[in-house]
């Protein structure tokens, strides 16, 4: 299937630990102003530092080594999966404050659209395909948080 991790073709259903109800706080999401891409390189790649910017991500494991960059920075060297526009929670909650990706990731999920998420210490960053942006950003009004564009 295009789009899809091997492995990840199965549905799947979940069934919460507890029937406790987990308030998911209304967040202000910021569209960034660039188009990225998510970048592969063998693990064997010597690490190269992101340009400096908005947002960029790094991580290195024994698989592999992910670069998430503006498309403009992105080495041409590496795989590249282009067309990804970016949404930042722009709150910082403690880590112990569950359901704050939940809350963003489920409306998405309802809607049909796929993500790449990944987090610094301080937020949370989710990924969308360019072409499922004003989607993205319909879904998550309708779930009651604020997204505003940084364009």
């Amino acid at each position: 299937m295009p789009g899809t991790r091997p492995g990840m073709t199965r549905k799947m259903n979940f069934q919460p630990a507890s029937r406790k109800l987990v308030t998911m706080p209304a967040l202000n999401l910021s569209l960034l102003k660039n188009s990225y891409a998510v970048c592969r390189f063998p693990s064997d790649t010597p690490a190269v530092a992101p340009a400096p910017g908005p947002f960029s991500l790094l991580v290195q494991a024994t698989e592999e080594t992910t670069l998430v960059c503006p498309l403009d920075h992105a080495p041409p060297h590496a795989e590249i999966d282009a067309g990804w526009r970016c949404f930042r929670i722009e709150q910082s909650f403690d880590f112990s404050v569950p359901g704050i990706l939940a809350s963003v990731l489920a409306p998405l999920a309802g809607a049909g659209v796929g993500i790449f998420a990944t987090s610094t210490f301080s937020t949370d960053y989710v990924l969308v395909k360019a072409g499922d942006t004003d989607k993205a950003a319909a879904a998550l009004r309708a779930a009651g948080h604020t997204v505003r564009s940084e364009e």
